[in-house]
């Protein structure tokens, strides 16, 4: 079924901003569509990269678009410890050389050996768990993107102690490299395990407010990214997501 929505906005804006303001695509994948013949305002083919869209016009992006939108590749890795997301440093190791055959859990394609597959959003190499990697920049955008409302999830356990004045703190009030972070949902689950639910993620951004109410972090495990759980995908192991949770993420990023 083909993308439609309808602009509210007050004022005109450029059909590629609004897209890209939206999390449907970026704004060159919107040039690109729009040069293919693949969005039409009030049924009128749009040819103009420039065209503004104004209150109460509907936009839509026939199937072909929403074909090349999704044609790009998003797996989920269960990273073990010692494996880095990033590129690597000399004598690292990095996650994307889990993407072979034996360890994938689905019948999803296997990425080429040279394909392009950065890391949406960190997960250092003493940590482990959910860890997506993609070609698609809609769903970058989704996660990892300045306007992305996605909340991520961690198992942490801890050693210190653990007041109710630390997790306080650990909730509101700290900052990180002179910039206050914003609020986290910080529970504490049994003995010195918490869990910690982020709307950002700052380098190391756990194990340094931690730090600072006086708390070690022995393990940190992410099991979910915004409406994506880890689930029972065994460790070292990959899988591509579902064009359903690709959907999900791009339509839970944006702030309701």
């Amino acid at each position: 079924m083909a993308f439609t929505r309808t602009y509210d906005g007050l004022e005109p804006v450029r059909i590629n901003k609004w897209l890209g303001q939206s999390g449907v695509c970026s704004r060159r994948e919107a040039e690109s569509l729009i040069a293919e013949g693949f969005v039409t305002i009030d049924g009128e083919v749009v040819r103009d990269a420039g065209r503004k869209i104004e209150k109460g016009q509907t936009l839509t992006l026939n199937n072909d678009a929403e074909d090349s939108l999704a044609s790009g590749m998003t797996l989920l890795i269960h990273k073990p410890v010692g494996y880095v997301s990033g590129q690597p440093e000399p004598g690292k190791i990095p996650a994307v050389r889990l993407l072979s055959f034996k360890n994938r859990y689905d019948e999803g394609e296997i990425p080429r050996r040279d394909a392009s597959l950065p890391p949406i959003g960190r997960l250092d190499e003493d940590s482990r768990g959910m860890l997506l990697v993609s070609s698609d920049g809609v769903v970058a955008k989704a996660v990892i993107g300045p306007e992305s409302d996605l909340d991520k999830e961690y198992l942490v356990r801890v050693v210190g102690t653990i007041t109710e004045s630390k997790l306080a703190k650990l909730r509101h009030g700290l900052e990180l490299d002179g910039r206050k972070l914003r609020p986290a949902k910080v529970t504490l689950i049994r003995g010195q395990d918490l869990k910690f639910i982020l709307k950002e993620g700052r380098k190391r951004q756990i194990r340094r407010m931690c730090e600072q109410v006086g708390l070690e972090v022995v393990d940190l495990f992410r099991t979910r990214i915004g409406p994506i759980q880890l689930g029972a995908l065994p460790e070292g192991q990959w899988r591509h997501i579902t064009a359903e949770e690709r959907n999900a993420l791009i339509t839970n990023s944006v702030k309701s």
